[in-house]
């Protein structure tokens, strides 16, 4: 009788351990609705190249763009002229802005090269005003351009390591517009989680109230869960901060296979399935060689000599056998589809077939 009891406190136990394992943080599995990051861009001129700037004949943006700026400073070029730059790229700068940014925040940019420009190593970023989707400015960048490449040409040789157009600039954009956020609006807070899932959503909504001790939380869909939240700023925070940690055990995720048919990668989830099926997989390999050859006429014939190619085919099947696979775990599967043989590639065609026989247990996604 102890002996049974010690088993089920044992089981009891590690059942707890498996449960408190798989359990997320709700910070990990949802974001809060209005609080995200916001995309900016502008265009500007990086200056100080050695020699590996745009070539002005191809891109005329760069001397516009040139001539304006100098216009503005009170720089009048005479009329008729050409400039011809080497030190001069045009390149389009991009940063994101992150939520509850204030003005006099910092922000990494990244430069790149819209020309010709070969390098932008050791050029330097002018004044940029960065404008978000509806047309505001929100910062402004200026900066050293960091490149982590390097490149060397001569006598028609060139040699370049990583990429030399395009580079970041380290606290290279100061924040000059906040963006209002809704967070501190009304008496309602929505998480959205990541991926849709009702019984996830369910369980959101169960372990935020058992959290506060009151039914403040409910699920409105399979992606979006709303808690009532404290109406002042400052316990608004601290509420949410509690809400966010809190651990909650996430459902079983739905069998799926993705395949990349542009690489030939293919990715499975653990509760991937094989019903009992026969696969046979052979090879079918076609080789084509071209061998030239010359058709010369007669000494005294009055055709002309004449290349001709001379094609040999070959083509090369390799017999496959006739395999029988039942697989009800993701290492099975994998152990099934081992033994065949197959590529990567070959895979895409299997999986497939697989799929449309009945026999693969899971969402085929190819992307």
């Amino acid at each position: 009788m102890h002996m049974f009891r010690r088993a089920t406190l044992f089981i009891c136990a590690l059942a707890l351990v498996v449960s408190s394992a798989r359990a997320d943080r709700l910070r990990d599995l949802a974001s809060i609705q209005g609080v995200r990051s916001n995309q900016l861009i502008g265009y500007g001129l990086v200056v100080g190249l050695d020699g590996s700037g745009d070539q002005t004949t191809q891109t005329p943006f760069t001397t516009q763009s040139l001539s304006n700026m100098l216009q503005q400073m009170g720089i009048v070029l005479p009329s008729g002229g050409t400039m011809q730059l080497r030190n001069v790229a045009s390149v389009m700068v991009t940063a994101s802005l992150p939520a509850f940014a204030r003005p006099g925040q910092l922000l990494d940019v990244t430069v790149s090269s819209l020309g010709n420009a070969k390098s932008l190593k050791g050029g330097t970023l002018l004044l940029t005003p960065l404008r978000g989707a509806d047309g505001q400015i929100y910062a402004m960048a200026q900066g050293n351009v960091a490149i982590s490449g390097a490149g060397a040409a001569a006598a028609g040789s060139q040699v370049t390591i990583n990429h030399l157009s395009a580079g970041r600039i380290p606290d290279g954009a100061t924040v000059e517009r906040a963006v209002k956020s809704p967070l501190m609006q009304g008496d309602t807070v929505s998480f959205e989680l990541g991926q849709g899932d009702f019984t996830t959503a369910r369980r959101v909504a169960e372990a935020i109230n058992l959290e506060i001790g009151q039914p403040v939380a409910q699920a409105l869909d399979a992606r979006v869960i709303s808690v009532r939240a404290p109406v002042d700023p400052s316990e608004r925070t601290g509420f949410l901060s509690r809400v966010e940690n809190v651990n909650v055990a996430t459902a079983v995720p739905s069998a799926r296979v993705i395949i990349n048919a542009r690489t030939g990668s293919v990715v499975m989830n653990q509760m991937v399935s094989i019903d009992p099926c026969a696969v046979a997989h052979g090879n079918l390999a076609v080789t084509v060689n071209m061998t030239p050859s010359v058709s010369q006429p007669n000494a005294f014939a009055q055709g002309s000599t004449v290349k001709t190619n001379k094609a040999d085919i070959t083509i090369r099947q390799d017999g496959g056998q006739l395999s029988l696979m039942n697989a009800p775990k993701l290492d099975d599967v994998v152990k099934a589809l081992n033994a065949l043989g197959a590529t990567p590639q070959d895979l895409l065609a299997i999986l497939q077939a697989m799929k449309s026989a009945g026999a693969l247990k899971a969402e085929l996604e190819i992307i």
